[in-house]
């Protein structure tokens, strides 16, 4: 039975129900209003099909176009094809009166037909790093205004390995490539493994890359990873879903710890955060069954040490 067929059975019982109980009734108990039910009732003949939805189609269209209009369409439509601007032209020569937009939709409808759906995009399978430090991905948060009971304005610096989700956070006044290079050495120094590759995006606080100038020497933060022997890695532009682990950390961070916060001071923010710091890479995570990244981290240390 189609949908409907489903809405007339459901009418023909709403009217049967009104006719023993009140249209009152029969109307909170199948949700519609009086005036409604009043309108099948009026409408019911004692067959199904008279409950069913009618044509909304119009009984008259006066500014419909004519045979002959129709005929112009096909005939300069299928021969300009490539061209429409000119087809419409010459059909307006021929006494075709509509405006370019209606040939243009008419001439699709009639001489090039439906237009084929797009196919949709299927994203490469994304290899995931095999161990700790294989990929580390860094990015910048603005920490939220109504956190800073001062007004200033901070920015939080994360990096995340894509294997353990094991997090490192650092708050700073500066958004900067010296910020971005400080935040480098204090995460080569304190993460529990060594750093293979770091990726982010194309922001100035990490690369000149995409600069209308374009910069000869390379940022501090580029000069450090160089000096350090970590390889670098720029994610394509408007693509942050391929630093969709770090994007997805940011938002759990606001709802975790910057939604329950107030700071007074760079220093008072920094003290909160690290106590954050300190619990947050013991939580579970559904991305890895269930377990902390320092659970996950131990696991690969009685393997790899």
């Amino acid at each position: 039975m189609d949908r409907i067929t489903q809405d007339a059975y459901q009418r023909q019982r709403a009217i049967r129900y009104a006719s023993a109980h009140g249209s009152g009734k029969a109307a909170i108990r199948y949700q519609m209003s009086r005036k409604t039910l009043w309108k099948w009732e009026k409408r019911y003949d004692g067959s199904i099909d008279s409950l069913k939805d009618r044509s909304r189609r119009p009984h008259h269209s006066p500014r419909a176009q004519s045979e002959i209009a129709l005929g112009l369409v096909k005939r300069y439509g299928k021969r300009y094809r490539d061209d429409l601007l000119l087809g419409y032209e010459k059909a307006r020569q021929k006494g075709y009166s509509c405006s370019y937009g209606c040939f243009k939709r008419t001439v699709s409808k009639l001489c090039l037909g439906p237009s084929e759906k797009r196919k949709p995009r299927v994203n490469k399978p994304y290899q995931r790093a095999a161990y700790p430090g294989e990929k580390i991905q860094m990015d910048v948060k603005f920490v939220p205004n109504y956190c800073v009971t001062s007004g200033e304005k901070y920015y939080q610096y994360t990096a995340i390995d894509e294997c353990t989700r094991w997090v490192y956070r650092e708050m700073y006044a500066e958004h900067s490539t010296d910020s971005a290079k400080n935040f480098l050495e204090k995460l080569v120094r304190i993460a529990p493994f060594p750093i293979r590759l770091i990726q982010t995006d194309n922001g100035t606080e990490w690369t000149n890359a995409l600069l209308v100038t374009k910069a000869t020497h390379k940022t501090l933060f580029e000069q450090a990873l160089l000096e350090m022997g970590i390889e670098y890695k720029r994610i394509r532009i408007a693509t942050p879903r391929h630093n969709g682990k770090v994007e997805r950390q940011h938002r759990q961070d606001e709802g975790r710890f910057y939604k329950h916060m107030r700071m007074y001071s760079l220093a008072d923010g920094r003290a909160q955060l690290a106590k954050y710091q300190r619990e947050s890479n013991n939580h579970m995570k559904t991305c890895l069954n269930m377990l902390s990244p320092n659970q996950v981290l131990e696991k690969f240390h009685s393997v790899m040490w």
